[in-house]
């Protein structure tokens, strides 16, 4: 993940993240209202029941869309517990140097991430819809803040797994859109290893508790 990191800052135009300063845009990329439990295919379901996650990686214009569908032997609440304890993803996710709460408004969370890597950092202001319950919270940029990302929007679904009720069906998705032009094997590898990681630090993190 380091070196894909590296990789994309090379060759990216350089960062300007200004929380004084609105994003260019209000969105490019899909965003996600009350998503949907995804329709698996019979292979699909037996790599679940073999405890494995389900991967799939999808391209869209200058970014791509990562999903990953995995079980956890832990409820839904302690999935939320871990999921939205964002001041602790530094502990969770290596690349992240710096993640804080900004803002809470009824149901929005508001977070500030910076990813480092040899001495670079990407900055990106997140506005979370948190709606436990009903099972899911979307996220796209805070457009009120310039953020170093072109745009990113996505998804975590939680509820009962239907292969076991005594464990928690997740499902994540997001929708990554770069600033600047990147080769289509950057982007691709950068999607597929943010699902992947995203389903190692929460099924570990959530069955702790």
């Amino acid at each position: 993940m380091q070196l894909l990191l590296t990789l994309w800052m090379l060759i990216a135009p350089s960062f300007a993240a200004n929380p004084n300063t609105s994003h260019p845009h209000n969105g490019v990329a899909t965003k996600f209202t009350n998503p949907a439990k995804a329709t698996l295919s019979a292979s699909e379901s037996a790599t679940l029941s073999s405890g494995k996650a389900v991967l799939k990686q999808i391209q869209e214009g200058n970014g791509g869309r990562g999903v990953a569908i995995f079980d956890v032997s832990a409820t839904p609440d302690q999935v939320w517990q871990v999921i939205t304890s964002f001041n602790n993803y530094p502990s969770y996710i290596d690349e992240l140097s710096n993640v804080q709460s900004y803002a809470t408004k009824g149901n929005d969370l508001f977070v500030d991430f910076t990813i480092s890597s040899w001495g670079f950092e990407v900055q990106y202001y997140i506005q979370h819809d948190y709606q436990p319950a009903k099972g899911y919270m979307t996220w796209t940029l805070d457009y009120s803040r310039e953020s170093d990302l072109d745009d990113s929007t996505g998804y975590w679904l939680v509820y009962p797994s239907p292969l076991d009720p005594s464990k928690t069906r997740v499902e994540y998705s997001v929708d990554l859109r770069i600033k600047g032009w990147v080769p289509g094997f950057i982007q691709t590898m950068l999607a597929e290893t943010g699902v992947e990681n995203a389903t190692k630090w929460v099924k570990r993190e959530a069955e702790k508790l």
